[in-house]
């Protein structure tokens, strides 16, 4: 029934690369938002400059004015794209540590088991009734942690479905608008 120093030492072990995983991958997300972040930045800083050239050479009013509006939806397209990449390096990463907390979710439920499966067997008559209730308490367990992993998935998707539509939606916005304004 007790735990040996192997079985103690093994279960750190694997805690311990664990969260030497969940490291690594946060570490890993903050180098893609960190070279997102500066690549952004210099394209800006570029198109902030071609921007003013190209304003700078307008020979009247109107001309300011059409270039003005021909510069304005590529600016939200790439701030779209910006944030697209954001999500998906965040998705990315909570994805993958989720991956991490259920599989050692999995491995604690397998040790109790087999610890409890022990007990069972070396536990004074009449002790059924209690195992059965811890037994009973984990399957109640699992099924919620189940049901809350499927509930926040769901959500994931619907929230990734609505950032798609607001994206879409904002970019035809975008280029309607100017087109509208010629049209006056």
């Amino acid at each position: 029934m007790y735990t040996t120093p192997e079985q103690f030492a093994a279960a750190n072990k694997n805690s311990v690369e664990a969260l030497l995983t969940m490291a690594n991958t946060a570490f890993a997300s903050a180098e893609r938002l960190a070279a997102l972040n500066l690549n952004t930045a210099r394209s800006l800083l570029e198109e902030t400059v071609a921007n003013a050239k190209s304003l700078l050479s307008a020979k009247d009013a109107q001309e300011l004015m059409s270039i003005q509006a021909s510069l304005a939806q590529p600016s939200v397209e790439k701030a779209i794209a910006y944030s697209r990449n954001v999500y998906q390096i965040a998705s990315q990463t909570q994805e993958e540590i989720g991956k991490i907390l259920e599989a050692q979710f999995a491995e604690v439920n397998k040790t109790v088991t087999s610890a409890l499966d022990k007990a069972v067997k070396n536990a004074p008559a009449g002790s059924d009734v209690a195992v059965a209730a811890v037994k009973s308490a984990i399957a109640a367990a699992n099924s919620a942690y189940d049901s809350m992993t499927k509930a926040a998935k769901q959500v994931a998707e619907i929230a990734e479905a609505n950032v798609a539509a607001a994206t879409s939606a904002t970019v035809k916005a975008v280029g309607v608008a100017p087109k509208a304004k010629k049209a006056a």
